[in-house]
């Protein structure tokens, strides 16, 4: 794996899916060094993100930000080498949850068990569906506006199970990666193979679309699951926020 390469793709990947879901909304905005977007009465993106290694100089354009778009959240990439990230730990920042960024090299499609079923999210009856399952894996709510808007930007799905909607993904790709996101299954639903299941899916179709690579960011809940089907790590993404 070239590691270099892979982390501009996981980052990139991660980035141009929250701008490319906000910009129909009119939600992503781009100031100076730095960019973000904030979709109303919606948990998600709701992220405020930089390219570039940041110093204290910048810290009080941060904070302005933030503070005329409460509920930003700040994601900090450990590949600077610079500990950096102290800025915001001593300026009244807290850490929201850390994330494992993780790669998969594509070679061969996975055999599927076939106990759930995929449906592509494509009208308003199932981006409601979508919504209100999605925070009872993740604790936050994306709203059904933001699917209605991004039925052509990204693929969402519906994962059913003996015909009750048990589950979420989206996938998004950029260039020849393949982005894996939201993958949620329902907590009485755990401890079935379920996700597993679902990656497995996800895994196929970025090889049906010809990608070279799958990109994820893992929960810690979640990694043990990418780990065995062969994803590596290739750095720590920390989501800050402003206490």
């Amino acid at each position: 794996m070239n590691h270099i390469n892979l982390i501009k793709d996981n980052i990139d990947n991660l980035t141009t899916l929250w701008k490319t879901v906000a910009t129909p909304l009119l939600s992503y905005h781009q100031n100076e060094f730095l960019e973000f977007s904030q979709i109303k009465d919606s948990g998600w993106p709701n992220r405020l993100w930089f390219r570039e290694d940041i110093t204290e100089e910048d810290l009080p354009k941060i904070q302005k930000t933030i503070e005329k778009n409460s509920g930003l959240v700040v994601p900090y990439w450990d590949i600077f080498g610079s500990n950096s990230n102290e800025i915001f730990e001593k300026n009244g920042f807290s850490i929201r949850n850390q994330l494992a960024a993780m790669a998969l090299k594509l070679d061969q499609k996975f055999t599927l068990q076939n106990n759930l079923t995929f449906k592509r999210v494509l009208n308003e009856e199932d981006a409601k569906t979508w919504s209100d399952i999605y925070p009872l894996s993740f604790n936050y709510v994306i709203s059904k506006e933001t699917l209605i808007h991004n039925y052509q930007n990204a693929k969402f799905f519906l994962v059913h199970f003996e015909g009750k909607a048990i589950g979420t993904l989206t996938l998004f790709q950029t260039q020849n990666i393949m982005g894996i996101h939201g993958v949620g299954v329902i907590p009485e639903m755990r401890k079935k193979g379920f996700a597993e299941e679902i990656m497995k899916f996800a895994i196929n179709e970025a090889i049906d679309a010809n990608c070279e690579y799958a990109q994820l960011q893992a929960s810690a809940l979640g990694k043990g699951i990418y780990t065995r089907l062969g994803f590596e790590d290739l750095f720590t993404i920390t989501n800050y926020q402003l206490a």
